[in-house]
């Protein structure tokens, strides 16, 4: 199903020109890693541990299956083109024109486990300089357990789809009442009480008439929004530390010495579908992505994420969240 995003204004830049040959390869990339890795589901040895990411996360069995399945995949195509990967960082052959952002797995604790909240991630933009979220043209998102694909060229819309080729409605809620917010957290690798003492009053607020979850995948979580199936995706990491610096060596406890939040390439490709949409996805101060480089995982790269279904629940989110900044300013000095 095709979408329009209009501004408010009602006016857009100009759509890039489409490049139906790349925008393929990333179609097709998503489409294989989703066979690769789907037979692995729920299996114990996908469990297992195989070392760690440039990231500082933690490589799963089933991670390095198709990590080294996209490192083939380059070697094998002789294309201009490049991939950052979660796991490999970049990986450059000949002069590339564009570049691909790849998160495998992106999910990869609810794969192991067998459950649906895991996507593949692909986000694509042309290479040279130091590109952006906002250079990123093509995206698409592979639901790896039950098949379903999100995709957006820049100024062009979604297009969704079932397993069988079918078209999926896309659903923004309209709600606007923070009681009844259905919404999940982005909390891997995140210290726990700090975390609470952010988003406690926001927690506490939607508990019983509204929902909150921890589904363990940015990409599948910003995804259920377009389905309305979820009003919001709300991860604060990197903002907790900007705000309360001191807090960054809790998250180091928490993450065996590395500062583990989403970064770009976990969050890349879903942005551009979302905004596409006609959702609304800042940082968690409120601040627009586009800026935010593109290549790279370290905590410079690292952002927060706020992604709601309009813009009326989004302001109440982010307002929440700034209570909360204060809230863990006084537990923390």
């Amino acid at each position: 199903m095709n979408t329009e995003n209009t501004e408010a204004s009602g006016l857009r830049e100009p759509a890039p020109p489409a490049i139906p040959w790349v925008e393929e390869l990333a179609d097709r990339l998503a489409r294989e890693l989703r066979e690769l890795v789907l037979p692995s589901l729920g299996q114990a040895s996908a469990r297992g541990l195989a070392g760690t990411a440039v990231g500082g996360d933690t490589t799963f069995a089933v991670d390095e299956i198709a990590e080294s399945y996209v490192v083939d995949f380059l070697a094998r195509e002789s294309l201009p083109v490049a991939l950052y990967s979660e796991d490999r960082g970049l990986m450059t052959s000949g002069d590339p024109d564009y570049v691909l952002v790849v998160d495998p797995i992106d999910g990869t604790r609810p794969a192991a486990a067998g459950f649906e909240a895991a996507c593949v991630s692909i986000a694509v933009a042309q290479w040279g300089g130091d590109p952006t979220m906002g250079d990123v043209f093509y995206g698409v998102l592979q639901e790896i357990k039950e098949g379903g694909v999100f995709s957006a060229r820049r100024g062009g819309g979604v297009r969704a789809q079932n397993l069988l080729g079918r078209d999926i409605d896309i659903h923004l809620s309209q709600n606007a009442d923070l009681s009844r917010l259905f919404w999940t957290i982005g909390f891997r690798g995140r210290p726990a009480v700090e975390l609470s003492t952010v988003l406690g009053g926001l927690i506490d607020e939607s508990s019983v008439d509204g929902a909150v979850f921890d589904l363990g995948s940015a990409t599948y979580c910003m995804s259920r929004i377009l389905t309305g199936q979820l009003d919001a995706y709300v991860d604060v990491g990197p903002l907790m530390i900007e705000y309360v610096p001191e807090v960054e060596k809790r998250f180091r406890e928490v993450g065996n010495g590395h500062v583990l939040n989403n970064a770009p390439y976990d969050v890349a490709a879903s942005t551009l579908i979302l905004e596409e949409a006609g959702c609304v996805v800042t940082d968690a101060a409120g601040r627009p992505l586009d800026g935010r480089p593109l290549l790279g995982s370290g905590v410079d790269h690292q952002m927060s994420v706020v992604a709601s279904a309009n813009s009326s629940i989004h302001q109440r989110i982010l307002e929440q969240i700034e209570r909360g900044l204060v809230s863990l300013r006084g537990y923390v000095t």
